[in-house]
């Protein structure tokens, strides 16, 4: 929650805001995550997207972080909202903790850390 708050705040103080939707960026297919509504409707659905995509790989941004951040980087961007993916640190919805979920997130906060001023 405090993170969310923070990231608010941040984002409002720039002007140059890049966000996303974990759906659309990540990926599902790797990192020990579970399923999500998402997820679950285009397997149940596939005929109600246009191009039967899905977000299994989507832009994989779970493997290509660094390169993402680098990207920003470059393209002057001032912030970086994301949005953590729950299925990806509780893959059955509750109980156990997934680490694999914890040390992207870790990494990728890390790597935006790197990039900052």
């Amino acid at each position: 929650m405090i993170i969310t708050i923070i990231l608010l705040i941040v984002s409002i103080l720039f002007m140059h805001i890049y966000f996303y939707v974990y759906v659309q960026v990540e990926g599902s297919a790797f990192g020990g995550r579970g399923e999500c509504i998402w997820t679950i409707f285009c397997q149940k659905y596939p005929e109600k997207i246009a191009d039967r995509s899905n977000g299994d790989i989507a832009c994989d941004s779970y493997h290509r972080y660094k390169e993402d951040v680098e990207l920003l980087a470059d393209l002057g961007m001032d912030a970086y909202r994301f949005s953590i993916s729950w299925p990806r640190i509780l893959p059955n919805g509750r109980g156990k903790v997934n680490p694999e979920g914890i040390q992207y997130y870790k990494n990728l906060i890390d790597e935006l850390h790197d990039y900052g001023e």
